[in-house]
């Protein structure tokens, strides 16, 4: 399920360490691409499929106006070296399936690349954290491996899809530090990535996912500019989003961005 907003910081357990004093303020990406599931099905009661063909499309819109979809781990190495533009983030939460039968064709047909954010706790299983709608299966330990050799990122989308704003210190450790163990040993690589379920964040959880090792985070809508590569704004993209509706995104994906470095 998508949220549109991120709740205000929780302030009843304070956050020693806070992200604003541990790092130096930084812009965001310049576009961050924000899609789910892939396929056919038409029951999508929270706006999370795209098809096939409607990906295709969309991803030809961004390669006609001489941009290039790339993981975020690779857009934020090109940003430290000045060398961001022309690149646009895409990212697929939830780890489901059709991302290597359905999304990977395609992004191998357009030469992109992506990041994968997926739930090591429900390795094969199913969205189960959606009350409604149909149940879609989740990569297994072999689609992951098959995400990692195509030349795409793994990163993490903590262990079980909970909104960790509200979890225990414990839970939250959980969920944050053994995902990225667990996915470290499945990829044989590091994790660098981690994205907040629901888009969910205060600053006892970016402290959180920053102590356990990742080097971003990405988020739903913009934050504080205090956290910076721990709160990247990103775009929802879906199966209405069609060329002049990309182009309006891709407007307010700067809009993000310069309301990000304004702070």
């Amino acid at each position: 399920m998508v949220a549109d907003v991120s709740p205000p910081p929780r302030t009843d357990e304070p956050d020693p360490l806070p992200p604003s004093k541990r790092r130096a303020k930084r812009g965001p990406a310049v576009w961050v691409a924000m899609y789910h599931s892939v396929s056919d099905c038409p029951d999508d009661p929270y706006n999370v499929t795209v098809t096939p063909a409607r990906l295709d499309r969309q991803l030809a819109w961004i390669s006609g106006r001489g941009l290039r979809g790339v993981s975020v781990r690779e857009l934020l190495a090109a940003r430290a070296h000045g060398a961001e533009r022309g690149l646009v983030g895409l990212t697929f939460d939830d780890g489901y399936a059709d991302f290597v039968t359905t999304a990977l064709p395609v992004l191998y047909r357009r030469g992109f690349t992506a990041t994968v954010f997926v739930l090591p706790g429900r390795l094969g299983g199913e969205n189960a954290w959606e009350r409604f709608g149909p149940r879609k299966p989740l990569l297994d330990v072999d689609g992951i491996r098959r995400v990692v050799a195509a030349g795409m990122e793994i990163a993490s989308h903590g262990l079980t899809h909970l909104d960790l704003t509200k979890a225990t210190d414990d839970v939250l450790h959980t969920e944050v530090s053994d995902s990225r163990h667990q996915l470290t040993g499945i990829t044989g690589g590091d994790i660098e990535g981690f994205c907040y379920p629901y888009g969910y964040l205060d600053e006892r959880v970016a402290a959180a996912v920053r102590r356990a090792g990742y080097r971003y985070a990405c988020a739903i809508s913009p934050g504080s500019a205090d956290y910076g590569d721990f709160a990247l704004p990103r775009i929802h993209i879906g199966q209405a989003d069609t060329p002049a509706r990309l182009e309006l995104k891709r407007r307010l994906a700067r809009v993000y961005g310069r309301a990000v470095e304004a702070e």
